[in-house]
């Protein structure tokens, strides 16, 4: 068992230090919500239903029956709460000794980790995003971005949320994205008016997604033509970067997509402390219990980039 003691602060003992450092910086506004939706669980686990439309109605000839079409169960995704938690046990003497207060900020510092636990999960739904080994559970088996999604249990057909070409971030490249948001159809094949909302990029990209939406003009361009992009208002919520995912070249658009990305708090950030009688180490500790995942697909689109 990790404690901190004395002799993990041994300089903090003595008189003399012009500052302490290390331990305490400004923390990123709250990013993950503006990937999820969010919502407040009260389960060991939320579970989403799959469930289809109907098919295009065929010609009915003249004296003969309607028609009849059914609808079956698809998959059904599952959000099981997990428990994230940490702590940190300190000596009476280490909570005695210390002449520069350190003591009085660990719990910020523990706030601070488990914040960063919670971004960083959320980010891994898309930096993980690509790779066929991480799914959803009781999914349709495939990685969050594929260009062979099932259409749904009846219709044999595909679609995908990822571009056909891997493409970096430009505005033929996003216009693109846009296009095939825009074509999606639902688990019978049928259209649907799915739109993109939001740009989600790293920090590489934040200055070339400011450039592509906010110019007025085409960016990177002698030609003197609009920027469609801004006058159709293609992306409401124009852009946010994400401080927390990986790769420096992918970049993501989310959708309209009323059941798509999910997050899901079981339990709120908790903190607890205990003495132990007979050593008088005082423990710390902070739990807290959620779920990040997606249950449609068509709420995210991405690409790794080229």
């Amino acid at each position: 068992m990790t404690v901190i003691t004395t002799g993990n602060e041994a300089r903090m003992l003595q008189e003399g230090l012009n500052a302490v450092w290390g331990d305490e910086y400004d923390s990123h506004v709250k990013q993950y919500d503006k990937i999820f939706d969010t919502y407040d669980s009260k389960k060991a686990f939320e579970q989403d239903q799959q469930w289809e439309g109907f098919a295009l109605a065929p010609v009915k000839p003249e004296g003969d029956s309607i028609a009849y079409d059914t609808q079956t169960e698809g998959i059904s995704p599952k959000y099981p709460a997990l428990t994230y938690g940490k702590g940190f046990i300190v000596t009476e003497e280490a909570r005695e000794d210390n002449l520069y207060g350190v003591f009085n900020r660990k719990a910020g510092a523990l706030a601070f980790s488990m914040n960063q636990t919670k971004e960083v999960v959320g980010a891994n739904v898309l930096n993980n995003g690509f790779n066929p080994a991480f799914t959803m559970q009781d999914g349709d088996g495939l990685a969050l971005f594929s260009l062979v999604h099932p259409n749904g249990p009846t219709d044999a057909g595909t679609y995908s949320n990822r571009l056909t070409v891997d493409s970096d971030l430009t505005e033929t490249a996003l216009e693109d994205m846009l296009i095939q948001i825009n074509e999606a159809t639902d688990t019978r094949g049928l259209r649907i008016a799915l739109a993109g909302t939001r740009l989600v990029v790293p920090p590489s990209l934040m200055f070339e997604a400011e450039r592509i939406l906010g110019s007025t003009l085409q960016n990177d361009t002698a030609n003197n033509a609009i920027n469609a992009m801004k006058t159709m208002q293609s992306l409401p919520g124009g852009f946010t970067t994400n401080n927390f995912l990986t790769d420096n070249d992918g970049w993501y658009v989310k959708t309209n997509a009323r059941e798509g990305m999910k997050y899901f708090t079981r339990r709120a950030a908790k903190f607890e402390q205990d003495m132990d009688f007979g050593t008088s180490n005082m423990a710390f500790k902070s739990t807290e219990r959620y779920s990040y995942g997606w249950t449609d697909a068509r709420g995210m689109y991405g690409t790794p980039g080229a």
